[in-house]
């Protein structure tokens, strides 16, 4: 395009339309994502568009597609209130403590660097909420009710979240990351964690550890569950009815905690499983003070493969869980569902691998 028709304003759909020699609703229907356009008239149409400079108004386009090319990435965390009221652990304090919790986990990170790098090549952006509270959740569920965004990701971190139940009985498009603990017509991405917690399980043993021990997840988080299950399973059909525990909240703090109730009760271990890896990092910052050696004294395998597990001294042997691919999987899903209304929903569950580094 000539620099006379860039100085004479933004370019058009005229301008688009001239340059492509094409009809102007044809630049529209392609403009618009309709898919009833030849693909060597859409290609066409396209690089006119990049040569006049051409860029949508996207008020103008939703009111044609009624999308807002936005997705809400809802990070949800149903039970922070009750929590609250009994006391429990929580990190931080005031109505700032879910959120600070969410920023300090490195998995959090991961999923908007999966979401993030899946929908920017396609022209949309994730809109980042917090649902702790039943006010909050019901803000989605008004938000995405309103059409100021297309669809929800939901990242949970309790077990009795009500918000998948919402969107789902509001007929709203939603992907879940993780399996919903109750049963809840919703598609989900998630991975194998009983096979990830056996791979952890194999290696300890292979390695001659028999004094083993583990720091589990929260009890009330499906994926702390399965972890558990799966190590405690591995470990009995090696010839191991019991394994201590000590029960964890995915946080550093917790595994310290539980790793000192692990050294005080049995301090005779020589290799601990924690189901996360800041937890692992916990757990070996504890067994240093206490005077052990990671790997020589007590072997220590973690799980997610996150930015903890480099962090970590030694650096953490752990079960990866890919994060990114998994998020941008649901962002796939939930786009395939934005196209298709009707289909019904899916799950993919992605397989976990073991990844050796100095701590076992």
């Amino acid at each position: 395009m000539t620099d006379d028709l860039r100085s004479a304003g933004a370019p058009t759909l005229e301008d688009v339309a001239r340059a492509a020699g094409v009809s102007r609703a044809t630049v529209s229907r392609v403009v618009n994502g309709v898919r009833n356009v030849d693909p060597a008239i859409q290609e066409v149409v396209r690089q006119a568009v990049s040569v006049t400079g051409y860029a949508p108004n996207r008020a103008a386009r939703s009111l044609v597609t009624r999308r807002a090319d936005a997705l809400a990435l809802v990070v949800t965390g149903a039970g922070v209130e009750a929590e609250a009221g009994a006391g429990r652990e929580r990190v931080g304090g005031g109505a700032g403590s879910f959120t600070a919790q969410v920023f300090a986990d490195p998995f959090f990170g991961r999923v908007v660097t999966g979401v993030v790098d899946y929908l920017r090549p396609r022209g949309m952006h994730p809109v980042l909420m917090f649902a702790e509270t039943s006010r909050a959740r019901d803000e989605v569920v008004a938000y995405l009710r309103q059409g100021s965004a297309d669809g929800a990701l939901i990242v949970s971190t309790h077990a009795e979240d009500p918000l998948p139940g919402l969107l789902t009985e509001a007929g709203l498009a939603a992907v879940l990351y993780a399996r919903p603990a109750r049963p809840v017509p919703i598609s989900y991405v998630d991975l194998a964690h009983q096979d990830g917690a056996r791979l952890a399980a194999e290696h300890l043993l292979a390695r001659d550890c028999r004094r083993i021990a583990t720091i589990s997840g929260p009890l009330d988080v499906p994926a702390g569950q399965a972890r558990l299950a799966g190590f405690r399973d591995t470990m009995a059909r090696h010839g191991h009815p019991y394994t201590p525990i000590a029960e964890g909240r995915f946080t550093q703090e917790s595994g310290e905690a539980a790793m000192e109730r692990l050294l005080a009760e049995h301090p005779d271990l020589d290799g601990v499983f924690a189901a996360n890896d800041l937890m692992a990092m916990g757990a070996c910052h504890v067994l240093r003070e206490h005077g052990r050696r990671v790997p020589e004294d007590v072997a220590v395998v973690g799980f997610d493969d996150s930015s903890a597990a480099l962090a970590c001294r030694p650096p953490l042997t752990t079960v990866r869980q890919p994060v990114e691919e998994m998020a941008a999987e649901m962002a796939r899903l939930l786009l395939d569902r934005l196209a298709r209304p009707a289909s019904p929903a899916t799950s993919v569950i992605f397989e976990p691998e073991l990844v050796v580094r100095g701590s076992a």
